[in-house]
């Protein structure tokens, strides 16, 4: 069945823990029709289906409860980019760490530690890691073709602005992310490209400008008089000006660049507001704050 080009698919995947659930409410709130645990096999006939009932927005879920035919799905993206929808996919990630902790938090068994024919990859002895370790493998082509978000140590409300922002970002062939973070917390694991600016001038310790951020005047302006700024700056958008067609060319839908410093608050922030500012007239450009966005979110991280 031939699709209306203006039909939008959303396709989110991830790691069990990882936030799906969360992701998919946020597509709900968008006007999504949201399909959770979709086993692959169904997946064109919903989309036929779905159509046939002039449905515009359709978000679906698939995970590793369906293994045994997750080798389907990227084909399956392909048949339906050439049928000219807009094809979207979000992958879901978080650390080892974290997603033992959510599930011993719940008590909720994790998929593969399931018995059945699907899961007899896995024996129910192994441990809770083994099982998340075997779920990466699994999932591992689909992570590759998708825009990855660490939900590691956000909230929930952090996740949901992320999608939403991430849907609303022009269609165009490259969406490049910028977020800053800090490296007491963790380097974010959806990064394609992490750059330390540890080194640079630290607003934290000018009394005036400490419970300030980088998106701040005063703070901007004490950062552009050090000329280490402005230099880390300047090599910053060089290597990825240089760069940036040859990811697009190579088929990259997805670009992740980390700027870290020690708290997240003011140079990886400065330095994230100026390479938007720097890249968004000529590529899909999002930022993200991982750190301030916390301090805003009023919700604990799940």
């Amino acid at each position: 069945m031939n699709t209306s080009p203006n039909v939008q698919i959303v396709l989110i995947t991830g790691m069990s823990g990882s936030g799906k659930s969360v992701a998919l409410h946020a597509l709900e709130d968008l006007g999504f029709y949201c399909v959770d645990n979709l086993p692959p096999e169904l997946l064109m006939q919903l989309v036929d289906l779905e159509h046939a009932h002039h449905a515009k927005h359709l978000a679906i879920a698939i995970d590793v409860r369906s293994a045994s035919s997750l080798p389907l799905v990227p084909e399956q993206l392909k048949q339906l980019k050439a049928r000219g929808l807009q094809v979207d996919s979000i992958f879901l990630d978080a650390t080892t760490d974290t997603l033992i902790r959510r599930f011993s938090e719940t008590r909720r068994r994790h998929p593969l530690s399931r018995g059945g024919p699907e899961n007899a990859l896995l024996d129910q002895r192994h441990a809770l890691a083994d099982a998340i370790e075997l779920e990466r493998d699994l999932l591992s082509d689909l992570r590759m073709q998708a825009h990855v978000i660490d939900s590691s140590v956000i909230r929930p409300t952090q996740l949901q602005s992320y999608v939403k922002a991430f849907i609303a970002a022009p269609g165009e062939q490259l969406t490049l992310v910028f977020e800053s973070f800090s490296f007491k917390r963790g380097i974010p694991s959806d990064a394609d490209f992490v750059f330390d600016v540890r080194m640079l001038p630290n607003p934290h310790y000018e009394p005036e400008l400490r419970a300030l951020t980088g998106q701040d005047a005063p703070v901007a302006d004490y950062l552009k008089r050090q000329p280490e700024v402005e230099r880390m700056l300047d090599q910053i958008h060089t290597f990825l000006n240089n760069w940036m067609n040859d990811l697009a060319q190579n088929h990259r839908s997805y670009v992740t660049v980390a700027i870290g410093c020690t708290g997240g608050q003011h140079r990886s922030v400065y330095l994230v507001e100026q390479l938007t500012d720097l890249f968004a007239p000529h590529w899909a450009t999002l930022k993200r704050h991982r750190e301030m966005d916390a301090r805003f979110s009023p919700t604990a991280a799940s």
